[in-house]
């Protein structure tokens, strides 16, 4: 139920934020656009946001004979923590990270990056998988697809709209220019901001709760302290190769650590919590 209300706030502060981002483009009849859109994008993102973020990140789905081991870490997981057996993703990037993804257990799945599985020990890799075990227990990934799907649709907007202003499609020389000037400037600025401000809507006491959760889940909250050490250095020290798949802002809230850095920003809006205060609190279970 505390959950359902999250997701419904979310849901309701997005729709909004849609529809103001449409009035801003094009006025009344853009704002009954966007909330006719919004009304659509809810409902869509709800069954297939999950898709639509691991077909953002190419994960592809592997089967036991393919991924042996990491397979039976999934499903000895799953047994412990009483979870239907998710589907197993692998995502191809050096950059160590994992999440889980979909609308409730059933259609759960957990996708790891081979950097994470070329990082991590396997009692590591155990550990992780049991933070992503506990989003799916608490029901945390649907609200996470969801911010994240009708994040990208926003800065979508809003980017479409920086460019019309740039190139002189807005407002004409009518006595309205200048108002509509303003305005697509203002959502210029404002929402490259509204990825980050979604990510900080979902509670970092989640991370925590999934964290502790997960501890009990593997029965090794060590293991899920070291692997947060360990993916904190790579995630600072990453350097992206060639083929990689790229971290999305509109989704960094989804991983197990913060792929994004480099960027005040994002140092100054987290969307998540501090990682040395999560170590401690796994190192005092």
């Amino acid at each position: 139920m505390k959950n359902m209300f999250k997701t419904t706030l979310l849901l309701a502060s997005l729709t909004g934020l849609l529809v103001i981002v449409g009035n801003l483009v094009g006025g009344a009849t853009g704002m009954l656009i966007a909330f006719a859109f919004a009304i659509v994008l809810n409902f869509g993102s709800y069954w297939y946001s999950d898709k639509i973020v691991l077909r953002m990140y190419h994960a592809k789905e592997v089967t036991e004979s393919e991924s042996p081991k990491l397979y039976e870490i999934v499903r000895k997981l799953a047994m412990r923590a009483d979870l239907p057996m998710p589907k197993v993703y692998i995502v191809e990037t050096s950059m160590p990270n994992a999440f889980a993804t979909g609308r409730d257990p059933k259609h759960a799945a957990v996708a790891a990056t081979t950097g994470i599985l070329n990082l991590l020990t396997p009692e590591e890799i155990e550990g992780v998988l049991a933070h992503e075990l506990a989003h799916v227990k608490n029901r945390d990934t649907l609200i996470s697809a969801v911010a994240a799907t009708i994040a990208g649709v926003i800065t979508m907007i809003a980017t479409w709209a920086r460019w019309a202003a740039i190139f002189g499609g807005i407002g004409g020389r009518d006595d309205n220019g200048a108002n509509n000037i303003v305005g697509f400037i203002a959502l210029a600025i404002v929402a490259p901001l509204a990825a980050t401000i979604i990510q900080l809507a979902i509670s970092r006491s989640r991370e925590f709760a999934a964290d502790a959760e997960g501890a009990r889940i593997s029965q090794k909250p060590w293991a899920l302290a070291s692997a947060l050490s360990k993916l904190e250095s790579g995630a600072q020290h990453y350097q992206p190769r060639r083929n990689d798949v790229q971290p999305n802002e509109n989704t960094a809230h989804m991983f197990i650590v913060n792929p994004l850095r480099g960027s005040s920003l994002m140092n100054l809006f987290r969307t998540h919590p501090s990682t040395e205060e999560r170590i401690r609190r796994l190192n005092a279970m």
